[in-house]
């Protein structure tokens, strides 16, 4: 065995005579004599051309291990999977979507702990493989660094994908013709990258980087560019310096490092399943996090940032300003994240950000503290007769802070999208949208489609939707999602009828039904459990070792 304590999980895999075995095989694809002394990096790559979110990390793999073995590594690449929720969305198939990020955490863990891979590169480009890398790499806790695939560019016009949503709903309204549709269709998405707001990748990418686990600067680069490639070529170098340091996932992943990064989310207004993934990530690292905890911190934290969905710009505009690190840095100097936390580049986050230029005068899409977007934050943590142990609003205020409606109960998104388009649904109904939680989908599928179904017909603020399934990034409205307990366990959600009086209170916090006790009795003794919809295969699996949304919907808690 080597005594280089770099090669602690690869020495026991190559060293000696009765691993000659190990070093045929790896002689094949490439190893040298020389190469069985190198610490191994496995750079994981999501790679895939089924989506353009994805479509290009092929070649920053090959950069990050370009990097590492420059560094003295020796690298091998391994892919794992990805799927795309901008394609799934609206069908069953997006049941697959957060279930995703469990296989691609596990395949990680599973890859990287068979061959004895002593650090890591992960390279993510989609919603629900970033925070799958992150709790691979965190499971393992060997020396490593995440890497964002980077933002798409804008299409004609200033669109994005939430542009060809919405343009449903616009066309059902009869506010734009099928020519229009075709050209949005056509020319939103014009290359490689992810959607191009602060939708659910790019929150995600930046809560990472303001984490400390990616490199300064990488969740602000455009996906075709220069940077991205310098990025992925620094990432692999920096895995051996984290081997020398020997500074792992959990001497980054702290408390501290989870509370920068809910802060950022919010300073960015960023997505509803930031509050999932984040918990999730928590959750594997051993880091105590809450829901309450992105309501304490909300109350210290203003909306900056007129991004995309509510706001107007999107994320490559972000980029041409400087990205994040200006923000993070104007956010230590008001105290609100904590400059001492340890990031991958081995130095601290306040030591990362002392060299970093402010924002250019006169740019709007960063606001000043003393103008924010909303004071503080957009995502609500809702408790009440209907959400006992909490949901989640992603509400900026351009929607108003208050709705009462009449419920209408759909027992799925496809029901309740149809009565949308059709006109059924009118101003005054809370949409409720049940049995759309982590075991009652399975999956807990986001709500994009109906969501930007309304806004596209005009009813944005006159609509209100909740679910105990979760919502696109690039979902805005009244909307509420994550209501726990679920349906399928019984929660209040399964206990709504048609006309039942819903009361949502983005102030207060707080969502109630206005029936009495007496009469949620009544109904709780009538309803019964449903059938499962599956009951092979990955998502009759998933159904059965999913925990609550509250919790981050993780699958690996040992049963209490």
């Amino acid at each position: 065995m080597s005594e280089d304590k770099r090669r602690r999980h690869s020495s026991p895999v190559v060293d000696g005579l009765g691993k000659s075995a190990s070093r045929a095989m790896l002689r094949a694809v490439g190893f040298t004599d020389e190469d069985f002394r190198k610490p191994q990096v496995g750079i994981a790559s999501t790679w895939s051309n089924l989506t353009p979110c994805n479509m290009h990390i092929n070649r920053l793999a090959e950069e990050s291990a370009a990097g590492a073995d420059e560094a003295g590594g020796k690298s091998l690449i391994f892919n794992t999977i990805t799927v795309s929720d901008g394609i799934a969305n609206g069908t069953e198939g997006m049941k697959y979507s957060l279930v995703s990020r469990e296989v691609i955490a596990d395949s990680i863990e599973t890859v990287a702990g068979c061959e004895g891979f002593d650090g890591l590169v992960a390279i993510g480009g989609c919603d629900k493989n970033m925070p799958g890398c992150l709790m691979g790499l965190a499971r393992l806790n060997r020396p490593a660094v995440f890497v964002y695939g980077g933002t798409i560019m804008p299409g004609d016009n200033h669109t994005d994908i939430i542009s060809v949503f919405e343009a449903v709903g616009a066309h059902a309204q009869g506010k734009m013709d099928l020519i229009e549709l075709k050209q949005i269709e056509e020319t939103a998405i014009p290359g490689p990258g992810s959607c191009g707001g602060m939708y659910t990748a790019n929150t995600m990418a930046s809560a990472i980087e303001a984490m400390g686990m990616s490199l300064p600067g990488c969740s602000a680069q455009n996906a075709v560019s220069d940077t991205k490639v310098a990025d992925c070529r620094a990432a692999g170098a920096a895995v051996l310096h984290l081997l020398d340091c020997d500074i792992k996932p959990s001497d980054i992943m702290t408390r501290k490092a989870f509370e920068n990064a809910i802060t950022v989310v919010i300073a960015l207004g960023g997505s509803t399943n930031a509050v999932l993934h984040l918990l999730a990530m928590a959750s594997t690292v051993g880091v105590e996090l809450a829901l309450e905890d992105f309501a304490e911190i909300g109350k210290r934290v203003p909306v900056l940032a007129d991004l995309r969905p509510s706001g107007h710009y999107m994320m490559s505009e972000l980029v041409a300003i400087g990205g994040i690190q200006p923000l993070i840095k104007l956010l230590l100097a008001r105290g609100l994240v904590h400059g001492d936390c340890l990031t991958v580049t081995g130095k601290t986050l306040a030591e990362n950000l002392a060299d970093v230029a402010p924002y250019p005068e006169g740019q709007d899409i960063i606001h000043a503290f003393d103008n924010p977007i909303k004071a503080d934050s957009h995502l609500r943590i809702l408790y009440g007769n209907l959400a006992p142990t909490g949901a989640v609003a992603k509400i900026t205020g351009k929607e108003g802070t208050h709705f009462v409606g009449r419920a209408r109960v759909f027992h799925s998104e496809e029901e309740a999208q149809e009565r949308i388009l059709d006109g059924s649904v009118v101003a005054g109904d809370v949409l409720v949208i049940r049995y759309e939680g982590p075991k009652g989908g399975p999956g807990m599928r986001e709500m994009l489609t109906p969501t930007s179904a309304i806004m596209g017909k005009g009813l944005g603020s006159d609509v209100a939707l909740i679910t105990d399934g979760r919502f696109s990034g690039g979902s805005h409205g009244f909307v509420v999602g994550h209501i726990t307990p679920e349906a399928a366990d019984g929660g209040p959600i399964a206990l709504v009828e048609d006309g039942d009086t819903i009361t949502i209170d983005a102030v207060a916090n707080r969502i109630e039904l206005d029936v009495s006790e007496q009469e949620l009795d009544r109904r709780r003794q009538a309803w019964q459990a449903p059938a499962p919809r599956y009951t092979r295969g990955v998502l009759a699996k998933y159904a059965r070792t999913v925990g609550s949304a509250s919790e981050g919907a993780v699958t690996d808690l040992m049963p209490s």
